[in-house]
């Protein structure tokens, strides 16, 4: 294959005119190169991408961030553990939506295409979803919102994945995925400003990120051309029996798709169990009220936007220029352990913030290069894209519904009383799961 990795993205043409519109809808219908490697997308699509993505994560992760631990202590005040539990539960939602949103717009037949329709509806219902959470009155509604939240939400960025899937050459899977993920590790940061301004004012605390991230979203689906899909046919009846077989495939046939899904399963099990309780740990570490805590997670997210830069931008480039995922996968797994080592061992802020940029770094790294990876080995790409990104999705959820549900039993072990809670075992325990999913990912054999 050409190397065409030098070329950054960003070199194409800016001026938003009609030709460039054209340009777009030629790349989205001409045929692939003679090596069989998709065109290259051009400058357009690439930041309207990062927009809608920034937007998007920007409402679904600031409550994981913050704004839930505040509504949560709110609501129930003594118990922490309740966090736990809603996160949870949508995130077991999510196992179930993911590969069937996935489907159903591979199946999709409008005049707007087949991705914009989900990422509209997508982020229109996460931001009702922010609403019931801003003005519920227990936990238990509190929990139907946050679900409600991420079914629309997560839809939107699985849409977005489907897109890049659909576009994205070999060559630019890198570059991409490190910008992504420098959009998804800067969003959270942004949000915590935003939490910290808001932290009185429930409604605004849930609804201003959402309402940005509506925007953004929006902006990349009337910006960016699609194809329409009206004449798309199928030969399969869509019925339940055959969406109940979109969500299993014979791991045999696809061993290196399988073996990164392992892999990424157990970064985001040790991410989830390092990130769920950030904002109480902060608290229990330096002896302050949760609520008190929004201005030093901003701060440290300030520090972490540096080494995202480095790690998923430096990393994504990188792993492009060199024609190497592997390494750049176990070595963030690597980098994340040490920092969450240190951030169990630590008893004051500075030791704090060098172990959450470390994390970052790490963090960083692995969005970018794992997200080009899942694009390097997706089967079936040209008829069933939106159903292995949905699977493969499932490594996020799996591991975002089981990490919350399990954290509370490693903060019981070892402590006095109900009221404390033992998170230097949790973040060590995280450490350990991210290392195995850095070395899991070795055995895809058709990736450097």
């Amino acid at each position: 294959m050409t190397n065409n990795s030098d070329i950054p993205p960003t070199t194409a043409t800016m001026s938003g005119g009609p030709a460039e519109v054209e340009e777009e809808r030629i790349q989205l219908t001409r045929p692939a190169n003679a090596e069989g490697d998709l065109p290259k997308v051009g400058a357009r699509y690439i930041w309207f991408i990062l927009l809608g993505l920034f937007g998007a994560y920007i409402a679904l992760v600031t409550p994981i961030a913050l704004s839930l631990a505040i509504r949560i202590k709110e609501i129930a005040p003594d118990n922490e553990e309740y966090l736990g539990y809603v996160i949870g539960s949508a995130a077991v939602v999510s196992l179930f939506s993911g590969p069937i949103t996935g489907v159903l717009s591979d199946r999709t037949r409008t005049r707007f295409g087949r991705r914009r329709p989900w990422l509209v509806g997508g982020a229109i219902l996460g931001t009702i979803g922010l609403l019931v959470i801003a003005i519920a009155p227990s936990v238990l509604i509190v929990a139907v919102g946050w679900v409600i939240t991420t079914l629309g939400w997560n839809t939107v960025i699985g849409s977005f994945t489907n897109s890049q899937a659909d576009r994205l050459p070999e060559s630019q899977r890198g570059k991409v995925g490190g910008l992504v993920g420098f959009v998804t590790m800067s969003a959270p940061v942004a949000g915590s400003i935003l939490g910290g301004i808001l932290a009185t004012d429930a409604v605004l605390l849930f609804m201003v990120p959402g309402v940005i991230g509506v925007i953004l979203v929006l902006l990349f689906a009337f910006v960016v051309p699609e194809d329409d899909s009206r004449m798309r046919t199928f030969d399969d009846k869509l019925d339940l029996r055959f969406m109940l077989s979109k969500f299993v495939y014979n791991p045999r046939q696809y061993p290196d798709f399988s073996w990164n899904w392992l892999g990424r399963f157990l970064f985001y099990f040790g991410l989830t169990l390092n990130s769920t309780f950030t904002a109480f740990f902060f608290a229990q570490r330096l002896n302050l009220e949760v609520t008190q805590i929004g201005g030093l997670i901003a701060i440290a997210g300030l520090i972490g936007v540096v080494t995202v830069i480095v790690g998923s931008i430096g990393g994504g480039f990188l792993s492009d220029k060199l024609h190497r995922r592997k390494p750049f996968v176990l070595g963030s797994g690597a980098m994340f352990s040490v920092g969450a080592v240190m951030m169990a061992l630590s008893n004051d802020l500075p030791m704090l913030m060098v172990g959450a940029a470390i994390t970052n770094l790490g963090l960083g790294i692995f969005s970018a290069v794992d997200q080009a990876l899942v694009l390097d080995v997706l089967p079936e790409r040209d008829t069933d894209a939106g159903r292995f990104v949905g699977i493969n999705g499932l490594a996020n959820s799996l591991a975002q519904s089981a990490a919350p549900l399990i954290a509370p039993l490693f903060l019981g072990i070892g402590v006095a009383s109900a009221a404390e809670k033992n998170y230097s075992l949790l973040y060590l325990i995280a450490a350990a799961f991210t290392v195995a999913g850095g070395i899991v990912v070795l055995k895809v054999k058709t990736v450097r």
